[in-house]
């Protein structure tokens, strides 16, 4: 089965970031985007330690951590300033996207519904190329999560080995010219 492109967010406002985001900006780097709502008990014992962990323990890999805060039931309860004051409490130190309210008054909102999660947590695995390569409805186990994300880790650096043994690397530079390495290129002397 080839992965399909994930879903762009679409998200009212964002919260940990000083700018809207989207996947584009995580373009060259795998996502673990991790779906919550701050009343969801799987999400505050389980989701967001996990995301949290995940973001310390490959903090330098081309991995982002984002939350993404999607609120199906007890909407009043969960407003933007409710969410800031939460992750503050929580010390959740990555980027939040509030998920955009469905439209015509659908209580299901537009990232949900474009991913068609069954509830939260969701944990999702989006690859370098912006392809949705796993998601997971519940509790996710932290050893599978961490061997999932390794895969998709190795195959970025697979890509970026593959990209840069395509192109010949300039072994020696000077007098305004650089040389590739020995063997690279043959001459034949003329008899």
């Amino acid at each position: 089965m080839t992965p399909e492109p994930a879903p762009e967010w679409r998200a009212s406002a964002w919260l940990n970031t000083a700018e809207p985001l989207s996947l584009g900006h995580f373009r060259g780097r795998v996502v673990l985007l991790h779906a919550f709502q701050m009343l969801c008990p799987g999400c505050v014992a389980h989701g967001i330690p996990q995301a949290q962990r995940v973001a310390k323990l490959f903090e330098g890999a081309p991995l982002a951590v984002v939350g993404l805060h999607t609120v199906f039931e007890h909407h009043a309860a969960m407003g933007p300033e409710s969410l800031r004051a939460f992750l503050h409490e929580y010390r959740v130190p990555f980027p939040v996207g509030i998920d955009a309210p469905g439209p015509a008054g659908d209580p299901i909102p537009c990232t949900m519904r474009a991913y068609a999660m069954q509830g939260t947590p969701t944990t999702i695995l989006i690859d370098a190329q912006g392809r949705l390569r796993r998601q997971v409805f519940g509790v996710h186990d932290d050893l599978l999560l961490g061997a999932e994300i390794g895969t998709l880790l190795a195959e970025l650096e697979q890509q970026r080995l593959e990209a840069t043994d395509a192109a010949p690397a300039a072994e020696h530079c000077a007098d305004g010219r650089c040389e590739v390495g020995a063997g690279a290129t043959t001459r034949n002397p003329l008899p």
